[in-house]
């Protein structure tokens, strides 16, 4: 089994709001991905909240932690292949347009706090939002 490291965000918007993204269409996440050579997990996080939202100011409030989960698939299940570990950041922003760059990660929206947890697609995803719902 491949072991990644990857990285992302809770980004909160002025309305209170938290920013989610559909990975590959079948699936919805906070944005989070690979941490790549040369990059922290911090400059990693920001990275991929560029790419799958399009929000670059991004203000950092608190480390929130890290989980291990499995890979999606593109059919939306679990690749038991890949095991992740994922560093997560809380991040608030002024910014409300969303405009996704990366291709594969092509739809994101914000959606009220009570409400992510239902959305998100990986049980472990919604396990560590929950965990993290009290800090948020």
């Amino acid at each position: 089994m491949k072991k990644t490291e990857s990285a992302g965000g809770v980004v909160k918007n002025k309305e209170g709001k938290i920013l989610v993204v559909s990975q590959h269409g079948n699936s919805w996440s906070l944005p989070k991905g690979h941490i790549e050579k040369g990059e922290d997990a911090l400059v990693a996080s920001k990275r991929e909240i560029k790419e799958e939202s399009g929000i670059t100011d991004l203000i950092l409030v608190k480390e929130l932690g890290k989980y291990k989960r499995f890979r999606i698939r593109k059919d939306g299940g679990e690749d038991t292949s890949e095991l992740k570990t994922i560093h997560m950041f809380l991040y608030k922003t002024n910014e409300k347009k969303l405009k996704p760059i990366d291709p594969e990660n092509s739809k994101a929206r914000w959606i009220k706090k009570s409400q992510v947890a239902n959305l998100l697609t990986h049980p472990k995803d919604k396990e560590f939002f929950l965990k993290v719902l009290p800090v948020i």
